[in-house]
């Protein structure tokens, strides 16, 4: 299970996911502390069901697209917009 998590074609917030988990390292785990880091987080993983979702309503598989695809939509669409 952890080495899915760890795969960047299986989780699309890896990056996200690290950023919080080291704010927390560094912040003796305090949590108030790595809010925005947090909502970073939840926000990339609303975005990235919402396109999993939409894929799924379309037949398109896999659902959750493959890294370099993925850097493709973020391209189009100007940036992460989370």
């Amino acid at each position: 299970m952890a080495r899915k998590l760890r795969d960047s074609d299986i989780n699309p917030c890896l990056e996200e996911s690290d950023a919080s988990r080291k704010c927390l390292d560094m912040n003796n785990y305090s949590k108030d502390k790595c809010t925005l880091y947090f909502l970073h987080y939840k926000n990339c993983r609303a975005f990235w069901n919402n396109i999993a979702a939409q894929r799924r309503r379309d037949g398109v598989k896999p659902v959750i697209p493959p890294a370099d695809e993925r850097v493709r939509i973020l391209q189009d669409i100007g940036g992460k917009p989370y």
